[in-house]
């Protein structure tokens, strides 16, 4: 039982706000898991396109922190396909120790208010 790598922590997160997607009746056209590939979510709610960015954000790093730069180039490359594009920051702690990194088998709390609009 070690920490998990980034590409759980990130499978994790996915998990979570795809969870919220469907629940919200979104229907997915595509979901790309692999880590650092954006957008992880192309889904269609009301006949409108949304690209859905996701990152697995550590304690205590602010979920809702994401680098501008980097997701104004993924909300250009959206426009070409007149989507709109959402951040969902997900922030994982070990919940016995937020100082401690998420580990297999045991317990972790999530910081998840809900993807925002770029």
């Amino acid at each position: 039982m070690g920490k998990l790598s980034d590409q759980e922590l990130h499978n994790l997160a996915m998990n979570i706000v795809g969870n919220e997607l469907e629940k919200n009746g979104y229907e997915f056209l595509g979901v790309n898991s692999e880590f650092k590939r954006d957008p992880q979510f192309v889904a269609l709610k009301d006949k409108k396109l949304h690209f859905v960015i996701v990152r697995a954000i550590e304690y205590p790093h602010d979920p809702r922190d994401y680098d501008i730069a980097f997701l104004k180039s993924i909300k250009e490359h959206a426009l070409k396909f007149n989507a709109r594009t959402f951040y969902a920051g997900v922030g994982l702690a070990n919940s016995a120790d937020y100082e401690k990194p998420v580990m297999h088998g045991e317990e972790y709390v999530v910081n998840y208010e809900s993807w925002q609009e770029i």
